[in-house]
């Protein structure tokens, strides 16, 4: 029977029953019950003959604010949207470096980006698919588990994983077998207000646990602001669209791209008139056999299922839609999910929905969705026709993906679930592996190509190639040949860098010397998609999934983005250049009061606002 006890109860409970090294295993993402983590890390930390091992993935912080007109924007922001969010202070301590002697975090996947500049999270990144990481931190010896849960008055006995059943239902009857061993291994849970109540496979009697916080925790959860979705992100989401089937599979992630994709599915059962419209504008001849005979472009009759290891918030908006609609078994499953995180308004949505239709949503294990072993044949009838589209950010021209490892060395983000789906999509008849990418980026004024003659890292190997999808095409790399693979990435690669490419390719002797790229792939460049964005306005929404920016927010961080885009700003003169081409205050004045530059108090503030006056003429 499960103890109840307050959260420094807890604390004691665990540092009495358990041995001098303590090792965590906490959810990925949302799933983290952070009172009590802080509690016990305060307390190990001031015992050093006490060890304390965490083993976890994308531990969650607000982002950092930054100085000058970063911090302008985000302080407010950061204040509205995420409240009294109780932040982890390991990841603090990770972030600085300055992690106790007798604590380490081990983790498999990162929040993009946020500890590039940290030593000991690089050090102790664990490199595993997400498929492998209950084995793996079961190994470690993992002796407690902390997760957050949901409770309902309809189900007064259950407690639900919620948004975090992916590893801790693998990891269960992995303890079982040790506790039956002799070993003392507790399992705590703290109910959290918000989180919506998934039932289930992830609904566990209240004795699964050894230890109930007793007190709810009323604080806002994490949440993640939907992004804007550039041109380039529309683009790249209508081609995917294209090769999605009716009567198929789905599995898209977060971010923007993963946006785009969804916002071109609405629009195709939707608003099918316009998309086509745009998309004969956009030119899909090249490809036309391929989207005839992989997907389509008519709207959903049968509809889809979605098998995607997060469950985010463009696969609720296609539920809400009716294009996700297609049942996997009898009990009318839509949709099944590992883990959930989004907006806030994503997690009112499913709280506010009836139980009953909640069951739609099947969160389960891990190992369930991202493996196909383990039931495989009701896998394989309810998987059919799967597209399995993930993101990376470069890509070799010899069909290599990049997704989560910087060429020196540092982990952005971890390898997750992206190896496990682009596998699946080669092993599942009528599956296909979609990699989505921008053929190119700018930073600080300098454009650079996303797509390299070689790349000293990779995440999907080129063996794995399949589909790989950029603003300007589609690449089907299937069972070609490695000049066949090079000849199709140089025509979905912008222009700005397809010479110097070709010639690399030639030079390695991977091309023909006399080979030369279609005229037709030759004006790959962002203003033509800029042109057909003015020709299709309503079909690139800037933010198809709704947004936690208000319209001056919307305009501003439009601007940032262009400034950051354009210029180094530690370059004074080029800051100085943009300042004399600015328009006067009178024309901005709401977005100026956001920023408290609407009256700018010396030379620093006055140039910030002309800055910030160029960045929205710049983007209006």
């Amino acid at each position: 029977m499960a103890h109840s006890c307050s959260i420094d109860q807890a604390v004691e409970q665990v540092l009495a029953q358990l041995p001098a090294h303590i090792h965590m295993g906490l959810p990925l993402g949302l799933g983290k019950p952070n009172a009590f983590v802080n509690a016990l890390y305060a307390q190990v930390r001031a015992l050093p003959e006490r060890r304390l091992t965490i083993y976890t993935a994308l531990s969650l912080g607000r982002p950092p604010l930054g100085d000058g007109l970063q911090r302008r924007f985000l302080e407010p922001f950061i204040e509205r949207v995420f409240a009294d969010y109780e932040e982890l202070d390991y990841l603090a301590d990770l972030r600085n470096d300055a992690l106790p002697p007798n604590i380490r975090v081990e983790q498999f996947f990162m929040q993009p980006g946020s500890l590039l500049h940290s030593d000991m999270a690089q050090q102790d990144y664990v490199s595993s698919n997400y498929s492998h990481a209950a084995r793996d931190i079961n190994a470690k010896g993992l002796n407690l588990i902390a997760q957050l849960v949901a409770q309902t008055p309809e189900c007064p006995d259950q407690l639900s994983l919620a948004c975090n059943p992916d590893i801790t239902l693998d990891l269960l009857p992995m303890i079982a077998k040790r506790r039956a061993a002799g070993e003392t291994i507790l399992v705590l849970g703290q109910v959290h207000a918000e989180l919506p109540y998934m039932p289930g496979a992830c609904e566990l009697h209240r004795d699964a646990f050894d230890l109930l916080i007793d007190t709810p925790e009323r604080r806002r959860l994490f949440s993640t602001p939907n992004m804007p979705v550039a041109t380039q992100d529309h683009c790249i989401g209508l081609h995917a669209s294209s090769l999605v089937r009716d009567g198929g599979t789905l599995q898209i992630g977060i971010g923007a791209m993963g946006d785009a994709v969804a916002a071109a599915l609405l629009a195709r059962q939707g608003d099918n008139e316009g998309y086509r419209a745009l998309l004969d504008d956009l030119d899909l001849q090249p490809w036309h056999q391929l989207i005839e005979r992989e997907g389509g472009l008519d709207g959903f009759a049968q509809g889809l299922y979605g098998c995607s290891e997060m469950f985010v918030n463009g696969l609720l908006a296609l539920a809400e839609a009716g294009v996700v609609r297609r049942p996997a078994d009898e009990q009318g499953v839509l949709v099944h999910g590992g883990f959930f995180l989004g907006p806030r308004a994503f997690y009112q949505r499913l709280r506010e929905m009836p139980l009953e239709q909640r069951k739609q949503y099947a969160m389960t294990a891990i190992s369930y969705i991202n493996e196909l072993y383990g039931q495989e044949d009701l896998k394989r009838r309810q998987r059919r026709d799967a597209r399995f589209i993930n993101t990376v950010f470069g890509m070799t021209l010899m069909g290599a993906g990049v997704a989560d490892q910087l060429e020196d060395g540092r982990v952005l983000s971890g390898v997750g679930g992206q190896y496990n789906f682009v596998a699946q999509g080669h092993a599942l008849e009528g599956g296909r592996s979609i990699l989505l990418l921008r053929s190119w980026r700018e930073a600080g004024g300098e454009v650079t190509s996303n797509l390299y003659w070689s790349y000293g890292h990779c995440t999907i190997p080129r063996h794995l190639r399949d589909i790989v999808v950029t603003e300007y095409g589609i690449a089907d790399l299937r069972g070609q040949t490695d000049s066949e693979v090079i000849a199709r990435l140089l025509a979905i690669s912008d222009s700005r860098f397809q010479a110097e490419l070709m010639e690399q390719a030639k030079s390695a002797g991977k091309l023909a010397k006399g080979f030369e790229l279609d005229a037709r792939f030759c004006a790959n460049t962002p203003e033509r998609l800029e042109a057909l964005r003015e020709r299709h306005p309503r079909m690139f929404p800037e933010y198809p999934l709704g947004s936690d920016f208000t319209a001056q927010e919307r305009d501003l961080f439009r601007a940032l983005n262009w400034l950051k885009s354009k210029f180094k700003l530690s370059e004074v003169l080029e800051l100085g250049k943009a300042a004399l081409d600015a328009p006067a205050p009178e024309a901005y004045p709401e977005q100026l009061a956001r920023m408290g530059l609407e009256q700018p108090q010396g030379l620093k503030e006055e140039l910030y606002q002309r800055l910030l006056l160029a960045g929205l003429q710049a983007t209006r």
